[in-house]
């Protein structure tokens, strides 16, 4: 079996090999220039997201800079994603986001991993596992999203979290490591934060 074959099926593999960075280095051409784009050509970037990315829905925004391994080759986003400022996505393999999740600044998502073994890390292994994003999520400013992690739909995780492992739907999760704090419920029907309320005549 090829490296390049190997970067999808979690098996240990070497990212140094010839076929692989000749393949990104032209990914990484692109994420470049999209990076390049002025505020004012929104449309020049659908077009170049939609050649970029794996999958992009519609009336998704990210915010440039972008920063990603394979400049969106891996990424698959559902519709009405938004990103905000230094997204990075390290997307060795496949990240999935669902439709209407927010990602706040500074976000990270990583699908990358390297040994323990001090050994194998001389030789620059790495594998890697996919991470799954539900709909309707919001990841906070500077959240970090580890290897092989599912965050089920509408699941908001704090600003500053590291999640090191699946966090279920429907609820608010925190910390470091994250952890769930408590599910959504009636009381967030009536309150945005804090005590202010939702004024459901207005939009």
């Amino acid at each position: 079996m090829k490296m390049k074959e190997k970067m999808h099926t979690g098996e240990l593999y070497l990212p140094g090999d010839d076929e692989i960075m000749l393949e990104q280095e032209k990914c990484l051409e692109r994420l470049y220039d999209f990076n390049a784009t002025r505020p004012g050509e929104a449309e020049k970037r659908q077009v170049m997201l939609h050649e970029m990315f794996a999958e992009i829905g519609e009336n998704c925004y990210i915010e440039p800079p972008l920063h990603s391994n394979w400049g969106g080759k891996h990424i698959h986003f559902g519709k009405n994603v938004y990103a905000n400022f230094n997204l990075t996505v390290v997307d060795d393999t496949h990240v999935y986001v669902g439709d209407f999740t927010m990602l706040g600044p500074n976000v990270i998502i990583a699908t990358a991993g390297h040994p323990i073994l001090p050994e194998l890390r001389e030789k620059i292994y790495q594998y890697n596992m996919p991470v799954h994003i539900g709909r309707n999520c919001w990841i906070g400013a500077g959240a970090i999203i580890l290897p092989g992690v599912t965050v089920g739909d509408n699941t908001v995780i704090g600003a500053g979290s590291v999640v090191t492992r699946d966090v279920p739907a429907n609820v608010v999760a925190a910390g470091n490591p994250c952890r769930v704090l408590r599910e959504i419920g009636e009381r967030d029907r009536e309150y945005y934060f804090k005590d202010r309320k939702i004024d459901y005549t207005i939009g």
